[in-house]
């Protein structure tokens, strides 16, 4: 199985090179399967239904999400609705939607998707680790393939993630920072074998001549006077960034994993 899953998705303009490019990219790269983060992808912050149905539309499998999800109200309708989109799973019983999806790849292939917060310098949900492990034990025995975004801002705790849950998935990859980071590599299983993917972060689908997706003059402004300042998408050229996958299906063993980057102007 061949996957491709993208960094957080920021505003109209990562949203519009996503969307523009989705169906290109999974005839030249042959995917099987298509995922993104899209907690940001309206207005830089948050997501709102029209946008997230536009998102899938254009060739996205699954998309998932993090701690600016709830930005806009309406997202709470929307989620129980869709299956397609997930929200961290470790929030507290009532939050709207799921944070664990199971899906088909065709062909008869299956893959889960779980999405997790981190608490490190965020929001304090439930533990990570644990909600991994019981919802782990809820995934039917033959779906091998499974996909871990660990949305969170401590490093080590991604990394933690990782070799916590390694031999036991085939990929834990890093969503928050919007940094791409440079240490994809595959972890050992408890046998000494190579099967799960990692990635400390995918990184980001924004404005390349920016801070983090947003125009750097504001926020340059917040730094140096420590005045409150608001922040706005920028405009530019376009990265698209995350990690492609070559998984085993029968055994869910990440086979390579390799960094990916695109410029489009």
């Amino acid at each position: 199985m061949r996957v491709l899953f993208l960094g957080d998705i920021v505003g109209r303009p990562g949203r519009e090179a996503v969307a523009g490019e989705m169906r290109r990219l999974r005839e030249e790269l042959a995917l099987d399967v298509a995922l993104a983060n899209a907690e940001n992808a309206s207005g830089g912050l948050g997501l709102k239904p029209d946008e997230a149905r536009r998102l899938l539309d254009s060739g996205l499998d699954v998309l998932t999400s993090g701690n600016h999800i709830w930005k806009y109200r309406e997202i709470q309708d929307y989620m129980p609705r869709t299956t397609r989109l997930l929200r961290p799973a470790n929030y507290p019983q009532g939050a709207p939607g799921s944070g664990l999806g199971v899906y088909s790849a065709g062909g008869g292939v299956s893959y889960a998707v779980l999405n997790l917060q981190g608490r490190t310098y965020m929001e304090a949900l439930e533990c990570p680790f644990r909600t991994a492990d019981a919802l782990l034990a809820q995934v039917p025995e033959d779906v091998r393939v499974i996909l871990v975004d660990f949305h969170a801002e401590a490093t080590s705790e991604k990394i933690a993630m990782a070799y916590h849950l390694a031999g036991r998935v085939s990929a834990v990859l890093g969503t928050h920072t919007h940094v791409q980071t440079s240490d994809a590599r595959i972890l050992r299983d408890a046998h000494g074998q190579g099967h799960t993917a990692a990635l400390t972060d995918l990184g980001m689908c924004g404005p390349e001549e920016s801070i983090l997706g947003m125009e750097a003059a504001p926020i340059l402004s917040r730094f140096l006077t420590g005045m409150p300042t608001r922040f706005r998408v920028a405009g530019g050229a376009v990265l698209l960034e995350g990690a492609l996958l070559r998984i085993d299906e029968g055994t869910g063993r990440a086979q390579s994993i390799e960094i990916f980057r695109r410029r489009l102007i």
